[in-house]
């Protein structure tokens, strides 16, 4: 990978993990979304066209590539359906980290949970099936709660209904 892209991918992996708090993740904030747009988002872009495959090809500089296409592109995007364009890759890159064994060698919890979570939003029952154990094992149980939660959704609606407006269905 060229010294450029190795520091992109150092650079998401940073501001992600050091810079940011776990708060900051998960809640809904037009600030905190502008600025990971400013800083990212034509990563973001070139994720999903698929331009960085370089990427996959080392265990961090993946891992920063699986929180463009998941975490960082639902933030971006909120509410448009490009904000969910990058998750069938992104899955594929947390399979990647299973079957190259990258969770095993992780030893960071916070790390292991954005492995894993393109899986827990998959709008796939067996997918999302798979991830309960993978995010006990790995993560913890409140993280496998939330998988459960979405399998169940997906056992009654066979998809997430909250995806519906965004994705004009």
């Amino acid at each position: 990978m060229a010294p450029e892209r190795n520091a992109q991918a150092g650079e998401i992996l940073h501001f992600w993990f050091e810079q940011c708090r776990p708060w900051q993740w998960f809640r809904q904030d037009p600030a905190f979304d502008r600025r990971i747009s400013e800083q990212f988002g034509q990563l973001a872009h070139a994720a999903q066209k698929e331009q960085l495959s370089d990427w996959e090809t080392r265990q961090d500089s993946a891992l920063a590539l699986v929180l463009l296409l998941d975490q960082f592109s639902r933030q971006i995007w909120r509410n448009q359906a490009r904000a969910y364009a990058g998750d069938q890759f992104a899955q594929c890159l947390s399979r990647l980290a299973l079957d190259q064994h990258w969770l095993e060698s992780e030893p960071q919890r916070a790390r292991r949970q954005f492995w894993l979570m393109p899986l827990l939003h998959a709008e796939c029952l067996e997918t999302v099936t798979m991830a309960i154990p993978l995010m006990e094992h790995w993560v913890d149980t409140a993280t496998a709660e939330v998988a459960r939660r979405n399998r169940s959704i997906l056992l009654k609606h066979g998809r997430y209904p909250w995806r519906d407006g965004a994705l004009e269905r």
